[in-house]
């Protein structure tokens, strides 16, 4: 593995990380065609219940990311990527104590996240931080038309 010097914070993400933020999503596996990069970074970064942060390497390269959010009820970690060259660092594990404060110091005391069900590697990195599955099903319904369609 290439070392490559991180910045020594994140930072929030601005609407000029689209582009970089959808190639590290592709690159990591989290793009899917069907939901658009640019709803959800518009989305967090609009809403005082969420934030999108990034972090980068001292040539301003977004090396990863998470998104926090929260209900009222429960927290939710999104979009928690790193770029293959920095797998494995402990860059994920630094990102998702950053989420997980963050939704601490807003009240939140408990949080989960979805991780494709093919996807074992994702779900063996969460049971190392701590976390486990929990028997129930997800159902999602588009109840608006697409930003971009509206």
């Amino acid at each position: 593995m290439t070392t490559i010097a991180l910045k020594p914070t994140p930072r929030t993400a601005t609407l000029d990380d689209i582009p970089a933020l959808t190639k590290l999503w592709q690159e990591t596996g989290l793009y899917r065609p069907y939901n658009p990069p640019e709803w959800d970074v518009k989305f967090a970064l609009n809403a005082a219940e969420a934030t999108l942060l990034v972090w980068e390497d001292n040539s301003d390269n977004i090396m990863g990311s998470v998104m926090v959010g929260h209900d009222g009820h429960r927290g939710w970690i999104y979009y928690l990527a790193v770029m293959p060259s920095h797998q494995k660092s402990g860059l994920g594990r630094t990102l998702m104590e950053i989420g997980e404060n963050w939704l601490r110091d807003q009240g939140v005391w408990r949080m989960q996240l979805m991780v494709r069900s093919e996807n074992r590697a994702t779900q063996d990195f969460y049971r190392h931080l701590g976390y486990r599955a929990l028997d129930v099903t997800v159902m999602q319904k588009d109840i608006d038309t697409p930003p971009a369609d509206r």
